[in-house]
């Protein structure tokens, strides 16, 4: 009797260069993912591949299940008192 199988590759994320402006696949490890105490301290982060741009935008809660759940490398960011 046979059994169900998959072949999983790595995750790609569809991302887009504010600068440049080219649109471009990222893998888990090209990007990180900081999650701080409010939504302007929670961003996620990378180097544009085509022009070398630190790139940087805003993640609301499915943008950080979708990182989070592709094995984007992820900081939690606390608060000092």
């Amino acid at each position: 009797m046979g059994g169900l199988s998959a072949v999983v590759g790595p995750v790609l994320f569809k991302a887009a260069c504010p600068e440049c402006r080219e649109r471009f696949e990222l893998s888990a490890g090209a990007l990180r993912l900081a999650i701080g105490a409010t939504r302007r301290t929670t961003f996620y982060s990378f180097t544009c591949p085509e022009c070398g741009a630190a790139v940087r935008k805003p993640a609301g809660e499915r943008i950080i299940e979708l990182l989070t759940g592709g094995g984007v490398s992820t900081l939690r960011l606390h608060q000092t008192v």
